[in-house]
């Protein structure tokens, strides 16, 4: 009679395991230079070198210098048992040792991030951190991209070479979109051009979200138009309407504002549909209209600057913004036939207050040494007030070139602009 001894646990377990490299023997394929595997940590050698298990017919070895170029938070977490994810450097080196870099491993996840930001069109931040004739270095997350010059905005405070404008880029951060990669061949190209646009409306966008009706920030003249001004309130850019630029007429918005001024605006109106940021300049100045009684009084003797010359007279505004009419009539001893000879736009001159009417918000001057008998003037025609269109001169105000006629209805600039100034109808930021 034959006894069949059983197998213990130990003796099935080895079976099985023993049964498993034999069936992986067949299908074992072993690594190859540029290959990702996960592998297990089996030893940390205490002169920096890491041993880990991919599964191969060899250990592979991690050196200390790869060690040294982790993250010092991830390396401090390695530990025996903990699996990682590992780039075969070299199968089979001098030694017949398997190379094997953490490192390069790690870059997998960053490189599967990359390929989804190829897909979504996100823009992101990268660093600089150098440059080659074609273009600049630029470092995201593990990995070094490229940017080539023809991608690139940003302009570097290098000189007139070509390589020291790039090299003035180094250390700078960029905003770019990736638009190029290719693992196997470690090719990762980003576009700081694609992303200006985008990156701009994000920016803007955030502004839009923060920003209320109301509120009043700093911002830096970006740009100046007949229309109006440009101002960047950080990433994005606001209007400034001509017509908010100041309680008195301004003719050009270049008369007040220059170029990289820093001024505080007043948020007048947000369109977030259309991403316009409506500002204002006069809105946080003093109407100079408010306490004109208190200031003023007519046969005062004041200084002001010529904003406008017009056929039938001159556009005066004062320093603290009020502005009237110099009539042709109250220029000089009042026989002058013509005032472009006699004054000019800029021009400072001494006056005296012939009328004041702050209910209307309008201002006469005179340069002759009698007022008591100046009349009250029209300041879109020029005429007294009351006499009939018929007697107008036959070079009519609405004939002048130039901002003292405005759709031949409102008055000139001698009445300070409305508090209503219609916001809808300016430029688009």
């Amino acid at each position: 009679m034959r006894v069949v001894k059983e197998k213990t646990e130990n003796e099935k377990q080895l079976e099985a395991e023993f049964l498993e490299l034999l069936e992986g023997s067949f299908s074992y394929t072993p690594p190859e230079r540029g290959e990702i595997r996960n592998a297990i940590i089996l030893q940390i050698d205490p002169r920096g070198d890491i041993i880990v298990d991919l599964k191969a017919k060899q250990d592979g070895i991690v050196p200390s210098q790869d060690i040294d170029r982790l993250d010092p938070e991830f390396r401090a977490k390695l530990a025996v048992g903990e699996s990682v994810p590992v780039y075969v450097m070299n199968p089979r080196d001098q030694d017949g040792n398997l190379i094997v870099s953490i490192n390069q491993g790690l870059q997998q996840y960053d490189w599967e991030a990359a390929k989804a930001l190829l897909d979504n069109e996100e823009v992101v931040e990268v660093v600089v951190t150098g440059h080659n004739r074609g273009g600049v270095l630029a470092r995201w997350k593990r990995l070094e991209g490229f940017i080539p010059t023809s991608h690139l905005v940003t302009l570097g405070a290098g000189g007139n070479d070509r390589r020291d404008t790039l090299a003035s880029l180094s250390s700078r951060m960029l905003g770019v979109k990736v638009i190029e990669v290719d693992q196997e061949r470690r090719r990762l190209i980003f576009s700081e051009r694609e992303a200006q646009k985008e990156w701009r409306q994000q920016q803007k966008a955030r502004l839009l979200s923060e920003l209320m009706e109301g509120d009043v920030v700093m911002g830096t003249v970006t740009g100046l138009r007949d229309f109006g001004a440009f101002v960047n309130l950080g990433g994005a850019d606001g209007l400034i309407h001509v017509s908010e630029l100041a309680w008195h007429r301004v003719d050009h918005p270049r008369d007040v504002l220059h170029i990289g001024d820093e001024i505080e605006v007043y948020v007048l109106s947000l369109d977030r549909d259309s991403n316009r940021i409506a500002l204002s300049r006069k809105r946080l100045l003093p109407d100079p209209w408010s306490d004109a009684m208190n200031r003023y009084h007519e046969g005062q003797e004041v200084e002001g600057t010529v904003t406008n010359v017009v056929d039938f007279g001159a556009f005066i505004a004062l320093d603290d913004g009020l502005e009237g009419l110099l009539h042709l009539s109250e220029m000089g001893d009042g026989t002058l036939k013509e005032p472009h000879s006699y004054i000019k736009k800029g021009d400072r001159l001494q006056l005296r207050i012939s009328r004041l009417e702050p209910d209307k918000r309008r201002v006469g001057f005179t340069q002759r040494d009698s007022i008591g008998s100046a009349p009250v003037l029209d300041l879109e025609t020029g005429l007294p007030v009351g006499e009939p269109a018929a007697a107008m001169p036959s070079d009519e105000p609405d004939a002048v070139d130039g901002p003292a006629s405005i759709e031949g209805s409102e008055p000139p600039v001698a009445e300070a602009p409305s508090e209503s100034t219609p916001v809808d109808e300016a430029p688009s930021a």
